[in-house]
């Protein structure tokens, strides 16, 4: 199977890239060869690798500066996302879309299934939403994974955040009023190469971490990790905060725990536990340290 990745260099492309099955010939072009933005482009790469399926693991991520850029962020999020929608459509290939629990608004009670309706907070979370439609609009061919609060030792993400930020204070204000589910990148992955196995997958699929928690307590099991492999010498003292003590330009949803269980029925695919997976990062972490 010939695979075309778009997004190689971040946290899921990398971790496509380090767990890709020995059968797939996966071409991962750099941002600087394929640029998402320009469609055509992205059509002649298309229409020139002639690939069965394409990942499309690259996206507009600034949440709270997609407030002041929106048509960035939809230009990303949906139109260039249309544009590989359409170039599938002419290659007879498969796309896989990843995408985002901010598609939702919070309000919540139960985790969410696949079928509920979105009501994006944000200007990211809406972006998203418009590249879901235009990648479901290839009916059997079209397939979208949303995740939440992804980590890995790669790219930009909060378990590194926390980490710069304990380095720096004594003191630390977590949000203890959002609920999500952390996804290590590497579930993420492999999950997605495990779809490319099913022909039939598509539509719409929920992947992320279990348990659920809130920021505050994943910052601290970071924090306890970070100082048991002595990463960090000490952790700084967490205290929980409130989402208005803590205001950002985009507005988050409280709860957005999402049902995983249509992944597991038709495809036995099942939650990762995100602990194991974070522990596993800050022994990464600490041995680079090591070695440096």
């Amino acid at each position: 199977m010939r695979v075309l990745l778009i997004g190689g260099s971040g946290q899921v492309g990398q971790a496509l890239l380090d767990c890709k099955p020995d059968a797939v010939e996966c071409i991962a072009p750099h941002s600087t060869e394929l640029n998402l933005e320009n469609r055509e482009q992205v059509r002649q790469w298309i229409a020139h690798t002639r690939p069965h399926l394409i990942i499309n693991a690259a996206a507009y991520t600034a949440v709270d500066n997609a407030e002041g850029e929106p048509e960035r962020a939809f230009q990303i999020n949906a139109a260039a996302v249309a544009a590989l929608a359409a170039a599938a459509a002419e290659a007879n290939a498969r796309l896989f879309q990843l995408s985002t629990d901010y598609v939702f608004d919070g309000n919540a009670e139960a985790p969410y299934p696949e079928t509920a309706a979105c009501h994006p907070l944000s200007v990211y979370g809406a972006s998203k939403l418009a590249g879901e439609e235009a990648v479901l609009e290839l009916g059997r061919a079209g397939l979208v994974m949303r995740t939440s609060w992804v980590f890995s030792s790669h790219g930009s993400n909060f378990v590194k955040t926390m980490l710069r930020l304990g380095a720096e204070r004594k003191e630390l204000g977590v949000v203890d009023d959002q609920i999500g589910g952390p996804t290590p990148a590497g579930a993420i992955a492999t999950a997605l190469w495990q779809l490319a196995d099913h022909e039939n997958a598509s539509g719409i699929y929920h992947l992320s971490g279990t348990p659920s928690c809130s920021w505050y307590t994943f910052a601290g099991q970071i924090f306890a990790d970070a100082t048991a492999c002595r990463l960090l010498p000490q952790s700084p003292a967490l205290s929980p905060i409130t989402s208005a003590q803590f205001p950002t330009a985009a507005r988050r949803p409280g709860w957005s725990v999402l049902d995983c269980s249509k992944l597991k029925l038709e495809c036995g695919i099942t939650q990762p536990d995100w602990r194991p997976a974070l522990r596993a990062m800050i022994e990464e972490l600490a041995s680079q340290q090591a070695v440096e």
